[in-house]
C-alpha cells in the first residue's frame, strides 16, 4: 500500500559524497530534508576514489587554477573538522629527465611550441613551478611546504631503482571517504533529515509547483509518495538517468564516465609516506601506505559507459598499475602480489574533452524550473570539494527559501571529530589507558573510525567480553550495533568495505558469520516491531 508523507522542503536523490553533504547544509539551514539511497550509503563513487583530500596537483597543467586553489583552502578547513578520518600525509615526487606530460593538457601544447626540442618532457623547474604554485595557491596554515629529498641515501629512496636520485616532498591528506559519508549522513539526520537507504525512487512528478516522488523500499517492497519543494538529483553516475527516466527532463547537460580502478598490495615499504609517480606517457600515480599493512595503488582513467555496470579492475588496468609501479619499485610486483582491488565510476562533467584524463573534475549546477517545480542537477566533482558544492548548491536553491541563512559548515566538525588535529595520538592513548584489553591496532582503528565517540561504542566495557561476540580482527558485536543503529549498515558487506576496511584481515568464513548474524538481528527487531 502507498502512504503519502507531508512534504519536505528539500528532497534529494543519492547518498554519496554530494548528495549526503547538500542534505547536512540545508538540514543546519533549517530546512526539512529528506534523502534517498537506491543502495547503501557510498556503494559507489563515494567508496572507490584515491582517499585522497587534495588539491589536484596535475589539474595545474590544465589550468584549472580556481578548482585547485578551491580544493588547497578546503585541505585545511576539512582537516580541522574531521580528524579522525582525516590525516597530513607527504608525498614523494621522484624526479627523472625522461617524465613527459599528457599530449592533450594546455600545457603541453604551450611548451612543445615554444620549446620544441623537449619533445613533451616535464622540466625539473616547471614542476618546481607548480609544488610552488601548489604552496601558495591556498593559504597554508598547518600543512607544511615543498622540500627537496635526496634518494641517495634516505628511506624515501630505499624502496625505489637507483635511477632516482632526487623527489620532491609536499603535502597533501589523506580521507576515510566512505566514512565522510556516513557521517555527514549523521549529522544531516541529528540535524533533522529523514535518511533513507535502500530505497528507490520510482519517479518524480512535477504537481503543482512541487513535486510528488514515488518511494519504494527495496527490502520490504513497501511503497510511498512523498512531497517537496526542491528534487536534488545528485545521482552521480546515474545523473543522467535520473533525468530521462525519473523526472522525464530533456535537459542537455551530461556526464562523462570514467573507471578509475586500484589495487591493493602487501606493505611495500617501511615509512610512512606516500610517492607521486609520473609514467613516460604523462599519466601518473599514486603508492599509499594504506590500513597499516598494505599499500593503495592507483588510479587509472578509462572510459566507462553504462553506470549500471558494476566497475571492476580489469586484468588490463591491474597490469598497468603493476608495469607503472615497477617502473619505480625495485622490487618487481606481480599479480600475485595483488591482495584486493576495487574501482569506481567518475561522474564528470561532460565538457567534450577529448580524453577521459583531460574530462574536467571541477563541478557543475545547474537548476531547471521550466516544468513548474525547481529541479538541481549535479554533475562532476571531487570529494575534496564536496563541502563548497554543497555550499553552491544552497545558494542556488536560496531563491526559493526565502530569509534562508547563509553558510555555515565551514570548521563544524563531523561527528567524533570534535579535538584538534595533533591530539589523534593523545587521544589513542587515552582509550587504550581507559579501557586495558585493547591493544594498540585496536584502539588506533576505534579512533580513526570514531573518534571521541569511541567512548561511546565502548561504553560500560571492562573487559572484551562486555563486548559481546567477536567477529575476527577486533570487530565486535557491540560494534556492529552501533554500526547498524546509527550508521544504517544493514549487510556484512557495508561494515568491512565501507564502514571499514576489515575485509582485508578477516577470513570469507569470518564475513558470512557477520553477515548471518545481522540478518538475525533485523529479523529480530521486525519481529518485535510487527507485535
Amino acid at each position: 500500500m502507498t502512504q503519502t508523507k507531508q512534504s519536505y522542503d528539500l528532497f534529494v536523490i543519492g547518498g554519496g559524497i554530494n548528495g549526503c553533504g547538500i542534505a547536512r547544509d540545508a538540514a543546519g539551514r533549517g530546512l526539512s530534508v529528506a534523502l534517498a539511497e537506491m543502495n547503501d550509503l557510498a556503494s559507489a563513487t563515494s567508496s572507490a576514489s584515491t582517499k585522497l583530500f587534495h588539491g589536484g596537483l596535475r589539474y595545474l597543467e590544465y589550468f584549472e587554477f580556481r578548482l585547485v586553489r578551491e580544493a588547497l583552502i578546503e585541505r585545511e578547513t576539512l582537516l580541522r573538522a574531521m580528524p579522525h578520518i582525516s590525516w597530513p600525509m607527504r608525498f614523494v615526487l621522484p624526479y627523472h629527465p625522461d617524465m613527459r606530460f599528457e599530449s592533450a593538457t594546455p600545457t603541453s601544447k604551450l611548451l612543445n611550441t615554444v620549446m620544441p626540442w623537449m619533445k613533451g618532457r616535464r622540466p625539473a623547474w616547471l614542476i618546481r613551478l607548480g609544488l610552488f604554485l601548489y604552496d601558495h595557491l591556498g593559504g597554508r596554515k598547518i600543512l607544511p611546504g615543498t622540500s627537496t629529498v635526496d634518494l641517495r641515501d634516505s628511506p624515501e629512496g630505499a624502496p625505489l631503482e637507483d635511477r632516482f636520485e632526487t623527489a620532491y616532498e609536499y603535502s597533501d591528506c589523506w580521507i576515510e571517504d566512505s566514512r565522510l559519508v556516513v557521517l555527514n549522513a549523521r549529522d544531516a539526520a541529528e540535524r533533522g533529515a529523514e535518511i533513507m537507504v535502500r530505497t528507490e525512487v520510482v519517479e518524480a512528478r512535477s504537481v503543482d509547483g512541487a513535486w510528488e516522488v514515488a518511494l519504494k523500499d527495496r527490502d520490504s517492497g513497501a511503497r510511498r509518495t512523498v512531497r517537496a519543494r526542491i528534487l536534488v538529483n545528485a545521482g552521480g553516475p546515474w545523473v543522467g538517468d535520473i533525468i530521462r527516466d525519473k523526472v522525464h527532463g530533456d535537459s542537455r547537460d551530461g556526464v562523462r564516465l570514467v573507471r578509475g580502478s586500484h589495487i591493493v598490495t602487501r606493505r611495500l615499504y617501511d615509512h610512512d609516506k606516500c610517492y607521486f609517480f609520473q609514467g613516460t606517457d604523462g599519466r601518473i600515480i599514486f603508492a599509499i601506505p594504506y590500513e597499516t599493512d598494505f599499500t593503495l595503488i592507483g588510479t587509472t582513467d578509462a572510459e566507462h559507459d553504462d553506470p549500471s555496470r558494476k566497475p571492476v579492475c580489469t586484468p588490463e588496468e591491474r597490469d598497468y598499475l603493476i608495469a607503472f609501479a615497477n617502473s619505480y619499485f625495485k622490487r618487481d610486483l606481480s599479480a600475485d602480489d595483488v591482495v584486493w582491488t576495487y574501482s569506481g565510476v567518475r561522474p564528470l562533467y561532460d565538457d567534450g574533452a577529448s580524453s577521459a584524463t583531460a574530462a574536467t573534475r571541477d563541478y557543475t549546477l545547474k537548476v531547471d524550473d521550466s516544468g513548474g517545480a525547481p529541479l538541481l542537477n549535479v554533475f562532476g566533482g571531487k570529494i575534496t570539494t564536496y563541502r563548497r558544492l554543497a555550499e553552491s548548491a544552497l545558494e542556488k536553491m536560496s531563491p526559493y527559501f526565502h530569509g534562508l541563512s547563509g553558510p555555515w559548515t565551514a570548521g563544524v566538525p563531523l561527528p567524533g571529530g570534535d579535538f584538534a588535529v595533533q591530539a589523534f595520538d593523545d587521544l589513542v592513548g587515552r582509550l587504550e589507558a581507559e579501557h586495558p584489553f585493547l591493544d594498540g591496532f585496536w584502539a588506533r582503528r576505534l579512533v580513526r573510525a570514531y573518534g571521541t565517540e569511541a567512548w561511546d561504542v565502548l561504553h560500560g566495557a571492562a573487559k572484551a567480553e562486555d563486548l559481546g561476540q567477536r567477529f575476527g580482527a577486533t570487530l565486535t558485536a557491540r560494534e556492529l550495533e552501533w554500526l547498524m543503529d546509527r550508521e544504517w549498515a544493514r549487510t556484512a558487506e557495508d561494515v568491512v568495505w565501507r564502514r571499514n576496511k576489515l575485509g582485508l584481515r578477516l577470513s570469507t568464513e569470518e564475513i558470512v558469520a557477520i553477515d548471518g548474524w545481522m540478518a538475525a538481528r533485523q529479523a529480530e527487531s521486525r519481529h518485535a516491531a510487527a507485535e
